[in-house]
C-alpha cells in the first residue's frame, strides 16, 4: 500500500475562529462548569484549516462539479445541480457536460449546520424565529472542539448569532472502581440489564442524584458476581414508596373535589388548618423554590435528592402518617385535599428524573383524558405558604419524636410498646405548642403525657433526652428489667470502645492516611465521631442504672 494523494476540500477557519472568540468575550456561550471554557477557547486560538473532504459512501455530498474534458478548470460550487449548469452553461455553453465530487462533507461539518438547519434555516421560518438561539446544549466534554466550536464557529458566519445560550458539560459514568468504561477492558456496565431489573425511573435517578457537581464523573455501585447495583436498587425502593403513597391516597379518598376544595377554603378562612397542614405546604413551596434556584445553577443532581428527601422524609413519613387518624373526622376533606394536591406538585417537581412512573400517578390522579404530565405547567412558589416559625415549631415537634423513639431504643423496648412520657420546659410556647399537638406524638405509641413547667420528682429512673427547650423523661421501672438492661448497656460499651480503638489506630498510622483514598479516611474519621458520642450516651445512661 501507498499513499494516493487526490485533491481535498479545506475550509480556512482563522476568520470563522475570530468572530466565535468576540462572542466568548461576551461569556457567549456560558459553560457550565466553567472550567471547561479554557479548553474552548485553546482550540479557537490555536485553529487551523479544516479538510472537509471525506471518501464514504454516505453523507452530505460536497457541492462541487467540474467540467468533463476540461482541464485545468475551476470546479463549479454551487446549492444543487441546475445551479451548477447554469453557471457552467454561462461559461462553457450550452453542451457543457458535468461530473460531481464524490467525497462526502466531513461528519462534524454536517453537523456543525445542525442547530439552525433543522429550524428551517435558510428560510425564515416560524420555528428559526421561536427556537433560535436554544437555551441550553448538553453534551460530553471530548468533543468541545469537535462539535460546539464547529456549531459556533458555523453559526456565527452564517447566522450572525451564537446557537445557545449555555453549554453543559456532563461527566463520564465510571465503573465501580472509578475507571472509564472500554471494550477493551471489558469493565462495561450495560444500563438495558439494569432497566430489566430495576426500572428505567430507577437507572435514571441513580445517574442523575450521584451528579454532586455539574462535569463530575460518576462511579457506578455495581457488583459484578451479583450484577446488582444497591444505588439503583435504592432509587427502585424510592419509587415503590411513592407508588404505595399515591395507591394510598387515591384509596382513601371520600370527599368529591368540590367538597374538598370547599372544606380546604373555609378552613383556611377561619384560621382552622392545623400545623401539620401549614407546614407541609410550606415544605412544598420552599422545596419548589430550591428546586427552582438548583435547576437554574444547573446543580440537577442536588435538584433530584431535595425532592427525594421531601417526598421520602417530610410527604410519606410524617404527613401522611399524621394524617391517617383524621380521615372520616370533620377534617378529613381537608386532610384528603392537601393530601391530592401535595402529591400532585410532588409527581410534576419529579417528573423530569422519573418520567414514567410520575406520568402514571398523575394519569390517575389528575383523570384526564389525551394529555400528559409532560406538558402540565411546572410547579411555582407560593411564597404566602412559607413560614419560618411553622417550621420551627414543627421541628420541635419532629425533634421530640425522635428522641422518644430512642430512648425507648437505648431502653430495649419494642417500638410499638406504649410507655408514659414526660416533658418538661420553662418556655411557655413551647408548653403551648406541646399542649396543642399532643396528638402528632401519638407516632411513638404512648400510654400517658405529662407536661411540667418545672422538673418533676420522681421516684423511678429515667432515662432523659432533651431536644430544643424541652426535657424529655422515659421512666424504666416498671418497663424493663434493670439489671438486665444494665449488663446490655456495659457489653454495648465494651463493643463500642473496641471499634473506636480500633478505628483511632488505624488513623493514627501514617501508612494508612498516605495511602488511602481520601474519600475512605474522611468516611473512618465520621465513623470514629460517630462511636466516641454513642460511647458518651452509653456511659451516661449506665450512670442513670
Amino acid at each position: 500500500m501507498e499513499p494516493y494523494l487526490t485533491t481535498q476540500w479545506y475550509v480556512k477557519m482563522e476568520p470563522l475562529a475570530e468572530r466565535a472568540l468576540e462572542f466568548l468575550t461576551r461569556q457567549q456561550p456560558h459553560f457550565v462548569p466553567e472550567r471547561w471554557e479554557k479548553v474552548y477557547r485553546d482550540w479557537l486560538e490555536n485553529i487551523r484549516d479544516w479538510c472537509i473532504s471525506r471518501q464514504l459512501w454516505w453523507g452530505h455530498q460536497i457541492p462541487a462539479w467540474y467540467v468533463v474534458g476540461e482541464e485545468n478548470t475551476e470546479p463549479i460550487v454551487a446549492v444543487d445541480e441546475a445551479e451548477a449548469y447554469a453557471l457552467a452553461q454561462e461559461r462553457y455553453g450550452d453542451e457543457v457536460q458535468l461530473q460531481r465530487d464524490e467525497d462526502m462533507l466531513d461528519t462534524w461539518f454536517s453537523a456543525g449546520l445542525w442547530p439552525f438547519s433543522t429550524m428551517g434555516w435558510p428560510e425564515a421560518t416560524a420555528d428559526l424565529a421561536r427556537y433560535y438561539p436554544s437555551s441550553v446544549l448538553v453534551t460530553g466534554f471530548d468533543i468541545i472542539f469537535f462539535w460546539i466550536a464547529r456549531m459556533t464557529m458555523m453559526a456565527g458566519q452564517l447566522t450572525g448569532e451564537v446557537p445557545f445560550k449555555d453549554v453543559y458539560i456532563t461527566g463520564l459514568v465510571r465503573d465501580e472502581k472509578g475507571q472509564k468504561m472500554s471494550k477493551t477492558k471489558g469493565n462495561g456496565i450495560d444500563p438495558l440489564e439494569l432497566m430489566d431489573k430495576y426500572g428505567t425511573d430507577a437507572v435514571r435517578f441513580t445517574f442523575q442524584s450521584a451528579i454532586s457537581g455539574a462535569g463530575q464523573d460518576i462511579r457506578m455501585d455495581y457488583n459484578r458476581k451479583t450484577q446488582e447495583s444497591p444505588s439503583v436498587e435504592a432509587a427502585r425502593n424510592f419509587a415503590n414508596k411513592l407508588w404505595n403513597a399515591a395507591r394510598f391516597v387515591l384509596l382513601k379518598l371520600q370527599a368529591s373535589p368540590e367538597q374538598r376544595e370547599q372544606a380546604f377554603q373555609q378552613a383556611l378562612a377561619e384560621d382552622r388548618l392545623e400545623l401539620a397542614d401549614r407546614w407541609i405546604l410550606g415544605r412544598l413551596n420552599k422545596t419548589i423554590a430550591q428546586v427552582h434556584e438548583l435547576m437554574t445553577a444547573y446543580e440537577l443532581g442536588n435538584a433530584v435528592k431535595l425532592i427525594y428527601s421531601f417526598i421520602w422524609d417530610d410527604y410519606c413519613d410524617w404527613y401522611i402518617e399524621l394524617v391517617k387518624s383524621r380521615f372520616g373526622t370533620p377534617t378529613g376533606a381537608v386532610a384528603e385535599y392537601i393530601l391530592l394536591e401535595v402529591l400532585t406538585a410532588s409527581v410534576k417537581l419529579l417528573h423530569p428524573w422519573m418520567p414514567h412512573i410520575t406520568e402514571e400517578i398523575w394519569q390517575a390522579v389528575a383523570q384526564a383524558e389525551n394529555t400528559s404530565i409532560s406538558i402540565q405547567p411546572y410547579p411555582t412558589v407560593r411564597p404566602e405558604w412559607v413560614d419560618d416559625a411553622v417550621e420551627t415549631n414543627f421541628a420541635l415537634i419532629k425533634g421530640i419524636v425522635r428522641t422518644i423513639r430512642n430512648l425507648k431504643a437505648e431502653a430495649g423496648l419494642a417500638p410499638g410498646q406504649p410507655v408514659p412520657i414526660h416533658l418538661v420546659t420553662a418556655s411557655q410556647s413551647a408548653h403551648q405548642l406541646l399542649e396543642h399537638n399532643q396528638s402528632y406524638l401519638s407516632l411513638v405509641k404512648l400510654s400517658a403525657i405529662d407536661l411540667h413547667e418545672t422538673f418533676p420528682q420522681l421516684e423511678e429512673k429515667v432515662f432523659a433526652g432533651v431536644e430544643g427547650p424541652v426535657e424529655v423523661l422515659l421512666p424504666l421501672t416498671e418497663l424493663v428489667d434493670l439489671a438486665n438492661l444494665r449488663v446490655k448497656l456495659e457489653r454495648d460499651l465494651t463493643k463500642k470502645n473496641k471499634q473506636a480503638e480500633s478505628l483511632r489506630q488505624r488513623l493514627n498510622s501514617p501508612d494508612y492516611r498516605d495511602r488511602a483514598p481520601e474519600d475512605l479516611v474522611q468516611k473512618s474519621e465520621q465513623e470514629l465521631h460517630e462511636l466516641d458520642q454513642q460511647t458518651v450516651t452509653l456511659k451516661q445512661r449506665l450512670a442513670v442504672l
